[in-house]
């Protein structure tokens, strides 16, 4: 069978390029006899994979020297009890924004481990936009600020990046990590699940600043500490090392694409030609407000719900998968991280306008 355009919201399509390197180098990587998964994490080979693929994330994504990066397990998820354990750092709150289902969760975690102070949020209108920062209710002695630049249930995506004074920001980066620049610098940590626009889940990746590590709270398990994991570059335990394989090389064919900017452009396109064809017609409709829209997640309902069931045979019988709407909200979900080409999405629109034509 021919590869088909997986529009799921994670695991989530990988570049083929990478696929059919990572094919190729299975069984024997680059001559020296074994595969990846059974080198030693602490052996010259995998080490240096790892090396390398650090400092093609850092080339990527600007990281100053005085971030750590570090390639842990868990997911994202674990990371909502890892940020208040690494960095309330004597401090009794933290600021959150609540924008989404994620940013609940996150929220939820926390507070087993200090108040919470929510700075703003969206579920009055069911988290179909995000609150501007005029509206957000800061407070000057929290511990950090956290957010969640990207909601994938809702397709709510914030395209600034807040301005929080001493205050560390923190951000959920999962699902838009690597698909445009961010200025590092302003953040005070970064994490992010590996699974949308890095590699294979079973991969999380946290940039820290230096002076935000090293004060943990009392009865913190010695995997939870992030210095741990920073003064032993990673391989304090043994680490995903397939995951880290499969993240330099999408690394690399980020590189080569053009690096951000170009990626940038790229997600832009594939995301106008969706939006625009949403736009013109009432048959469906895409609940999110148009300055949040995400160029990751676009949510969209039909406008005869009955109608669903059928719309998703349809578009599987022509290769476009994993489209059904997250069971919190319904309707249809279309995920364009970076690896989905605009050729997808544009069979998309086809089918969709096709299948109104039909039906509508």
């Amino acid at each position: 069978m021919e590869r088909i355009y997986n529009f799921s919201a994670g695991p989530a399509v990988l570049p083929r390029e990478v696929l059919e390197q990572a094919r190729d180098e299975l069984v024997n990587w680059q001559g020296c006899g074994m595969s990846v998964m059974e080198m030693s994490h602490r052996g010259k080979e995998f080490m240096g994979i790892a090396a390398q693929a650090e400092a093609d994330l850092r080339e990527l994504m600007g990281i100053p020297a005085n971030y750590k990066v570090l390639f842990l397990q868990g997911g994202a998820s674990t990371q909502f009890a890892m940020v208040p354990m690494n960095l309330l750092r004597g401090k009794k709150s933290a600021d959150y924004l609540n924008t989404g289902e994620w940013s609940k969760k996150a929220i939820k975690e926390a507070k087993r481990y200090g108040a919470v102070n929510v700075v703003a949020s969206s579920e009055d209108k069911n988290f179909s936009y995000a609150p501007t920062q005029d509206q957000w209710q800061l407070d000057k002695n929290a511990a950090y600020v956290h957010y969640t630049p990207n909601e994938t249930i809702g397709g709510v995506e914030i395209f600034w990046t807040p301005e929080t004074g001493e205050v560390p920001l923190v951000a959920d980066m999962s699902s838009t990590i690597l698909s445009r620049p961010m200025d590092i610098s302003k953040f005070g940590l970064i994490y992010a699940g590996a699974q949308k626009n890095i590699g294979p889940a079973g991969l999380t990746i946290v940039i820290v600043r230096e002076d935000l590590i090293g004060e943990i709270l009392p009865g913190t398990p010695t995997m939870f500490d992030y210095k741990i994991h920073a003064d032993n570059d990673s391989m304090y335990n043994t680490p995903p090392t397939y995951g880290i394989y499969m993240a330099g090389l999408v690394f690399k064919w980020l590189k080569a694409m053009g690096g951000l900017k170009a990626m940038e452009q790229h997600n832009v396109a594939k995301a106008g030609t969706l939006y625009d064809y949403l736009d013109t017609t009432s048959f469906y409709h895409c609940p999110t407000a148009r300055d949040n829209r995400s160029r990751m997640n676009v949510p969209f309902t039909l406008k005869d719900a009955a109608l669903d069931e059928e719309f998703l045979k349809g578009a599987k019988a022509r290769g476009l998968v994993q489209l059904k709407g997250h069971r919190s909200v319904g309707g249809m979900r279309a995920s364009i991280y970076n690896a989905m080409p605009i050729e997808g999405v544009q069979l998309l629109v086809d089918y969709m306008k096709a299948f109104e034509k039909q039906h509508g």
